[in-house]
């Protein structure tokens, strides 16, 4: 996993004490380059321009700041301590600027608990070097360190960045939250460019992506209803720009993961190496140390979608006994984006139960979790939750939950038009060449009979086609003979 600095201290005397030289000098020189480029890559200070740092008008709230010393943080140096003894006992022996790295931390943080833990004897330093002071050294467990260490992983097995605060975590949700994104028809109908979607559809959706509160979708199945979830984070991430999210936080002594690589799309630099003199090198960390708090990750707004395979318990903290360690809850890593119930009503869980867990945070903007201790804390709601389904609304919900979900849209079946549209674009993306005969054929031959049009049959009868081509190592054609085929196989009754 992918990390924070204080005052000036005075050098201490460490033992062993030679400049690196040869494979360890480049070593080292590449990690504080990388460390370096880390923190480059968020700047947007006028004062930084000769980093050749440009400034990143898409990114919607500031970027998080490095904290100047433990308080600024919002860690105990025990936390801090503890974090360094997991890391040195994994790895047998680390640079400082290598603790540093890994901990997310700016070096000066990590050298004042460095300080505290080889005066209390559990570190020491078997190598370091002038190159630019105690940052170069290579530090090793003592006795002690390695029994410290062992208790430390047995409170918590959690290796990696150090977390933030859940104030911090509050406070940056808020300041980007999807309530309130300046939503116009241009610019929904940019963000829905390569989408063929109804006749004032996209009137009903941007009023609710003003408001920022919950959509219900409904119609029959295979109508677009997912593509609009994904036409709305396509529109959030064009136009509200990237959003911050902590690689861990830290409440009432317990630690909860929230960054998630399948999740978030990454659009800051982090784990991109750079080049320059170390000279450079030295004075571009002074500055960038105290400007960008690398805890957190520059992301796109996630667009989350479940299924039918969504359960009560992925809505709650996900507690490993073992590591003694939470997972944030789904709900919690769409926060800045969207969150998509798709096939609502089709899940194990009742559609009764499901919708209670909702009724608080659809009202409060609020979500309340459970430590394993019992301990209840809430958190920020703050994300475009979409409800979809295909079955009757009003067998699922009651009138008490439509209340709370400000917006209903249906989704129906295209017209012959809208479908044409639809062929032809599928087409466009599979460099396929168009053939209106093919719809003539689809309409005359079971559209017009007892069969019911839908949005993704294009889709779905090119594929098929497709295949069959390859299969019989034909040349694409789409003539009346294949589409037939096509068509037999798809709509086959079963």
């Amino acid at each position: 996993m992918d990390g924070e600095s204080t005052s000036n201290l005075a050098t201490l005397e460490f033992p062993g004490r030679v400049a690196p030289t040869g494979a360890s000098k480049d070593l080292f020189s590449d990690l504080f380059d990388e460390l370096t480029e880390e923190t480059r890559s968020l700047l947007a200070d006028p004062q930084l321009a000769t980093l050749g740092v440009k400034t990143d008008s898409s990114v919607a709230a500031h970027a998080p700041k490095a904290p100047l010393s433990l308080k600024d943080s919002g860690l105990g140096r025990m936390h801090v301590c503890d974090l360094i003894l997991k890391q040195i006992y994994l790895h047998g022996n680390l640079l400082g600027v290598e603790i540093a790295k890994n901990a997310r931390l700016p070096y000066n943080l990590i050298d004042e608990s460095l300080r505290f833990l080889k005066d209390e004897k559990c570190i020491e330093v078997t190598a370091g070097g002038e190159f630019i002071g105690r940052a170069s050294y290579r530090f090793n467990l003592t006795e002690m360190g390695r029994t410290r260490a062992r208790e430390a992983f047995e409170q918590c097995r959690y290796v990696g960045p150090a977390p933030v605060p859940l104030e911090s975590y509050i406070a940056q949700c808020r300041q980007q939250a999807v309530a309130g994104i300046a939503c116009n028809p241009e610019r929904l109908m940019e963000a829905f460019q390569g989408m063929i979607v109804g006749p004032g559809l996209l009137d009903e959706v941007g009023p609710a992506v003003c408001s920022g509160r919950s959509i219900f979708i409904y119609g029959p199945p295979g109508n677009g209803k997912s593509t609009v979830a994904r036409g709305l984070g396509r529109f959030l991430n064009k136009f509200a720009g990237d959003i911050y999210v902590p690689y861990a936080i830290t409440t009432e002594n317990s630690i909860i993961t929230i960054f998630d690589p399948t999740l978030h799309l990454v659009t800051d630099n982090y784990d991109q190496e750079t080049s320059g003199t170390h000279e450079a090198a030295g004075d571009q960390r002074q500055k960038l140390e105290s400007t960008v708090d690398l805890r957190w990750r520059r992301v796109r707004r996630p667009v989350v979608i479940t299924g039918g395979e969504l359960t009560l318990d992925q809505l709650d903290l996900r507690y490993n006994k073992v590591s003694n360690l939470y997972q944030a809850p789904v709900q919690m890593k769409a926060n800045g984006g969207v969150f998509l119930i798709d096939d609502f009503g089709r899940q194990i869980v009742s559609p009764k139960d499901l919708l209670n867990r909702w009724i608080v945070p659809l009202e409060e903007r609020i979500d309340y979790l459970t430590l394993a201790t019992g301990k209840k804390f809430s958190v920020p709601f703050e994300l475009l939750i979409i409800f979809s389904t295909n079955l009757d609304p009003g067998a699922l919900v009651d009138e008490a939950f439509l209340r709370r979900i400000r917006h209903k849209i249906r989704i129906g079946p295209p017209d012959r038009e809208m479908f044409t549209k639809i062929f032809q674009l599928a087409c466009e993306q599979r460099n396929l060449p168009f053939d209106e005969r093919a719809v003539q054929y689809l309409f005359a031959n079971h559209y017009s009979q007892s069969r019911t049009p839908r949005s993704s049959d294009p889709r779905d009868l090119l594929e098929i086609a497709q295949s069959i081509c390859r299969f019989r190592n034909q040349r694409y054609v789409l003539s009346q003979k294949l589409m037939e085929e096509a068509s037999s196989r798809f709509f086959c009754e079963v």
